[in-house]
């Protein structure tokens, strides 16, 4: 009901704001409770009685940003490494006692982070605390699991890259975005090359220096009592050893890009033509970057937005367009992706999306399409963090990005707080051709991305 509620109030808002293009701040009010044990560990807490579920979730402060040349795919190794056992749990375990309990649980890697979680019937908490406080201190890193998840990352290497349409070419748009910018030029999955170099002694070196627990944050979201969950973090996670000598991440100086870049990826499995281009933006937490956001929306979210009118519906050249923003903690890129229809010409693709951005650059969106844009992130916003996993990963990753997960009650205001002249300034002086990086999909044998096994 308190969900329900909260929408409602937004609905109403919402409401209110079909005269005015700047609606009133959404005032959130998640009473997050944070805490810090004694050797480092962050905890985030959010508690919601509306539902008996209750979600963990542990993010550490690795991804493959913090990877170097050579040794890539060793934060997305880790994501199944840390499922193959621990001082008391053998290999295979923890997925049978979540699920056997109700569960479900996975994890994920970013450039940014990774993470792991369980959803699991609120009665189930201590179990999914120690579950992540025991792999978290006695991590089996063995050769044998070792070599078994190599194989496995390597097979996923296979299945998700080289015969997925279009992925290639994705990996081709962020090495030519990043170019010169390791963090993010390089992808989180890592390359057959490197995994087939990588060493034990490396993977064991790279797992001391970042999973421990002042480099982590453990985050709980529903059905749980404030005392009894910190006192089980404590329990679970007190006696987990700090890594005094974290490395410290320097991220490189992001090179300015003033003249177009541009590559031919002949891809075997795509069944049409595409056209894939991208834009060096700012960080997710500068002012400029909420507008952006923004801006993606007017140009590229769903058949209303101008790419899908113009490409598909009007001049139908394009059987899908859509843009976005990828999330990078920072720097970030601006994509836009065109799936070309049957007999249409890629220069005739990029001049209409080239005039569509350069409209909005010059016209900016009018007061409808604001009001249109900020209703639609509202209930984006709202909605994406109805369930308590979704909770908890947003507060998990506020706290690691932004050093204070509370900050969660005024992102939603940010957006809110765009104008249309910010929209068009921001179009205007990030979406410029010489700062474009563009991919041509060409439906063919192979890849150009084969030399880079």
């Amino acid at each position: 009901m308190r969900r329900l509620l909260l929408l409602a109030a937004v609905l109403t808002t919402a409401t209110a704001a079909q005269a005015d293009p700047t609606p009133a701040p959404a005032q959130l009010h998640f009473d997050v409770k944070r805490a810090k044990l004694d050797n480092g560990l962050r905890v985030v807490m959010l508690v919601d009685h509306t539902s008996p579920t209750v979600a963990v979730d542990v993010v550490y402060d690795v991804g493959a940003r913090n990877e170097e040349r050579g040794r890539t795919g060793f934060a997305h190794l880790f994501e199944h490494m840390m499922f193959q056992g621990s001082k008391s749990v053998p290999r295979g375990e923890h997925f049978k006692l979540v699920t056997s309990h109700g569960g479900q649980l996975n994890g994920t890697t970013s450039a940014d982070r990774t993470n792991y979680f369980e959803m699991l019937p609120s009665s189930e908490l201590a179990l999914g605390l120690w579950l992540e406080g025991d792999r978290m201190k006695s991590l089996d890193v063995s050769q044998k699991n070792f070599e078994n998840q190599r194989s496995v990352v390597k097979e996923e290497y296979r299945m998700r890259v080289e015969n997925a349409a279009y992925v290639p070419a994705s990996i081709r748009l962020e090495e030519l975005v990043f170019q010169g910018f390791w963090p993010y030029e390089h992808p989180s999955i890592g390359t057959m090359r490197d995994l087939d170099g990588a060493q034990l002694d490396w993977v064991r070196a790279f797992h001391d220096a970042y999973y421990a627990p002042n480099n982590a944050v453990v985050s709980i979201s529903g059905d749980f009592e404030e005392s009894e969950a910190l006192a089980l973090v404590k329990h679970y996670f007190g006696d987990a050893h700090a890594q005094p000598n974290v490395p410290r991440y320097e991220p490189p100086v992001m090179p300015e890009q003033s003249t177009p870049r541009s590559a031919v990826v002949e891809d075997a499995h795509a069944k049409l033509p595409a056209v894939f281009s991208g834009w060096a933006i700012p960080p997710t937490h500068e002012a400029d970057h909420y507008a952006l956001v923004l801006a993606a929306m007017l140009l590229g979210d769903g058949e209303s937005s101008r790419l899908h009118r113009t490409l598909v519906r009007e001049r139908s050249v394009a059987v899908e367009a859509g843009a976005e923003t990828a999330g990078n903690r920072g720097p970030d890129m601006f994509e836009i992706d065109v799936k070309l229809a049957s007999g249409a010409r890629v220069e005739q693709v990029q001049k209409l999306v080239d005039a569509q951005v350069a409209d909005v650059a010059r016209i900016g969106p009018s007061d409808d399409d604001m009001r249109k844009l900020k209703n639609r992130m509202r209930a984006r916003f709202l909605l994406g963090l109805q369930s308590n996993f979704a909770r908890a990963q947003k507060l998990a990753e506020m706290e690691l990005y932004r050093g204070d997960a509370g900050v969660l009650n005024v992102e939603l205001d940010k957006y809110l707080a765009v104008s249309r002249e910010d929209i068009k300034r921001v179009v205007a002086r990030y979406l410029t051709p010489a700062r474009r990086s563009t991919v041509e999909v060409k439906p063919g044998e192979k890849s150009d991305r084969a030399d880079k096994r």
